[in-house]
């Protein structure tokens, strides 16, 4: 297994992005400093990461404090195999998710840059992040084949709301939906990556994501700051609402009930106490503080979409 921190740049790394005309000083500005930040540090997880290595029995599939279930009954009276196999399945449900909604993103950012000159930094960027996710969904799917577990996927309901998100989201809420998954499993990656009770794989999973997410979180930044500042009183609570759904459904939908099953526990039982689970209600918020300051700050929460905050469990 190759470990987190000997992890090299592959070839995909050295392709340099070509000298472009400025569209638009601010938003090329940006670009082009995350496309030389590509050109240096980018990975491809099929050859960066020895997936022929064994996994190690006695180490979690993530840290155990992340569990949905850590800290009440339930945890408590499970065997220690019972609890390592549940994080391994947990992880695989989190990045199951992530393929899903890493699926929305590339087909909204290329509906929102279907009209540009291909010539800029901005849509050289925007193309180069859409590469990144092709290569984070195959590296998230050999993950669950390598531990073991089906492919889960959000909920009936929540599928068919992404289809119909991914169609018709525009202005701020297009990259602010993209934050809210990518911030939140930014924390949490940073986590286990610095765990040594994480498997190796995890950890290398994770490493490749958060060094390449830090880019596209700072191209949805900035694309967020500049469409929020034109928004009118009307258009900021349409805005506002929508993303307040969008956060619930993403965290709704990390971890799959088939989890629970998978190690003996009723999901539905399960499903009451993760739900109720303050410790994990505190992990969540933890991991949305940096990102519900900059949507509050771009007036993108507030009024009554805070309570869709609440219920989600990240403020």
């Amino acid at each position: 297994m190759t470990s987190t921190s000997a992890l090299t740049p592959s070839a995909t790394s050295t392709a340099h992005a070509s000298t472009t005309p400025k569209a638009r000083p601010d938003r090329d500005t940006t670009a082009r400093r995350l496309l030389a930040s590509s050109a240096k540090h980018s990975y491809d997880p099929q050859v960066d990461i020895d997936w022929d290595a064994p996994l190690e029995p006695d180490l979690y599939g993530m840290s155990p404090e992340w569990s949905s279930l850590y800290g009440t009954a339930l945890w408590d009276g499970m065997s220690e195999p019972a609890r390592i196999r549940m994080t391994e399945h947990e992880f695989c449900s989190i990045s199951g998710v992530g393929i899903w909604f890493e699926m929305i993103l590339m087909q909204m950012i290329l509906r929102d840059i279907y009209d540009q000159d291909p010539a800029t930094s901005h849509v050289q960027f925007a193309l180069t992040e859409i590469a990144d996710e092709c290569r984070h969904s195959i590296m998230f799917a050999r993950t669950a084949e390598k531990y073991g577990a089906p492919s889960y996927r959000p909920s009936p309901s929540a599928h068919r709301w992404g289809r119909l998100f991914k169609t018709l989201a525009h202005g701020p809420d297009l990259y602010a939906a993209i934050l809210v998954a990518e911030e939140v499993l930014d924390i949490f990656q940073r986590e286990l990556i610095a765990d040594e009770r994480v498997q190796p794989l995890t950890r290398a999973v994770s490493r490749i994501h958060v060094v390449e997410e830090a880019r596209h979180m700072r191209f949805a930044r900035d694309e967020i700051a500049r469409r929020a500042a034109g928004m009118t009183r009307r258009h900021r609570g349409e805005q506002r609402f929508v993303l307040g759904v969008v956060a619930n459904i993403i965290v709704d939908n990390l971890v799959n009930p088939g989890v629970y099953a998978a190690v003996g526990l009723d999901p539905d039982v399960a499903l009451r106490a993760a739900r109720q689970n303050e410790h994990y209600r505190a992990k969540l918020r933890s991991s949305a503080e940096n990102l519900t300051t900059f949507l509050q700050e771009s007036g993108l929460i507030g009024g009554s979409s805070v309570r869709l905050w609440r219920k989600a469990r990240l403020l």
